[in-house]
Order: C-alpha cells, then sequence, then structure tokens
C-alpha cells in the first residue's frame, strides 16, 4: 500500500491519489466515488451522502479526519472549472461537457511503477472493510458504512488475521 501511495504522489495531477485515498479510508466503490458532487460532501459534519449506489439504498457514508482533509483539499482544487459540480472531474467531452475522472490508464500505470501488477482498484475496499472489521467495528457498523446488504458478501470483504485474533482474545482475559 505505501508503495501505490508514494508512486500516485509523485504525479503532477493529485486527483487519482484523492480518489485512491478516499476509497482506502471509506470503502466507498469506484463508481460511488467519481460520481460525488459537491453537495453530496459535509466535511463539517464528516459525512457523505450516497444516492446512486450498486445495491439502489442511499446511505450516509461517515468520513476519517484522513478523509474529511482529502476532501477538503479535492473541493478546494485550483483548477475546478466553473460550473462544474463533480468532486472528481475528467477533461472536458465532445459536447465540452466535463464527466468524472478517468484514472483507467494511470491506474495501470501506477500499479505497474509500484510493483503491484495483481492490485486492483477494488481491493482498496477489501482493504477498507478489513480495517474497519479490525477496527473493533460490529458488522451491522461495517455494513451500514460500506453498503452491504447481506452479512455473508460482508465476509466475503473480510479477512481477519489470526495474529490480530490472538491480541483481541488476550485482550478479554485481561478484563
Amino acid at each position: 500500500m505505501r508503495r501505490l501511495f508514494a508512486v500516485l504522489r509523485q504525479h503532477s495531477n493529485p486527483i487519482l491519489a484523492w480518489i485512491a485515498r478516499i476509497a482506502l479510508e471509506t470503502g466507498m466503490r469506484s463508481s460511488e466515488i467519481l460520481t460525488l458532487t459537491r453537495s453530496q460532501v459535509d466535511v463539517k459534519r464528516r459525512v457523505v451522502r450516497l444516492t446512486d449506489t450498486k445495491n439502489n439504498e442511499a446511505r450516509l457514508v461517515p468520513l476519517t479526519q484522513v478523509a474529511t482533509e482529502v476532501f477538503k483539499q479535492a473541493l478546494n482544487n485550483p483548477v475546478r472549472p466553473l460550473g462544474c459540480d463533480l468532486v472528481f472531474f475528467g477533461e472536458p467531452g465532445r459536447d465540452g461537457k466535463r464527466g468524472p475522472y478517468a484514472y483507467t490508464q494511470l491506474w495501470n500505470q501506477t500499479k505497474k511503477q509500484a510493483r503491484l501488477d495483481d492490485f486492483r482498484f477494488h481491493d482498496l475496499r477489501y482493504e477498507a472493510v478489513s480495517r474497519l472489521v479490525e477496527a473493533g467495528l460490529s458488522d451491522q457498523e461495517v455494513a451500514a458504512i460500506s453498503g452491504h446488504k447481506s452479512m455473508q458478501m460482508l465476509r466475503w470483504y473480510t479477512h481477519l488475521r489470526a495474529e490480530d485474533l490472538v491480541k483481541r482474545l488476550d485482550d478479554l482475559n485481561n478484563t
């Protein structure tokens, strides 16, 4: 993960680094991140209001302090074109309108530079959900953040490490 973000920080345009950090901090899907508008992000309350989700259920995503700072940077992007409401905007299309940031080519270059050829953008979501579980959030809390409808699907994303479970067991014995 460190290598990936080290390479991302080297790029002159910070948008992909911001997108990747938001994915890692929130567990949001790339489609949810790319379609965000400025009005959906409330940095004061530290939440993002998602309306267009994979399972068609709106949800509020709480933001870590890191995610909040990243959103502040993205929302204050000095090169934001007038009239562009997307948080992560791309170049104008043939019609002159800006759509979501197209990251695939740069993502593939970044993975190659970081020597993470098998790493997929969606793996940031897996990592985020695993971190939430490892931090001790309940399945219900993690599902509320990630938008998983079934616990079976949520478990697919979580990869508990035996070492972490040993520490939790020790903590139980010390109470």
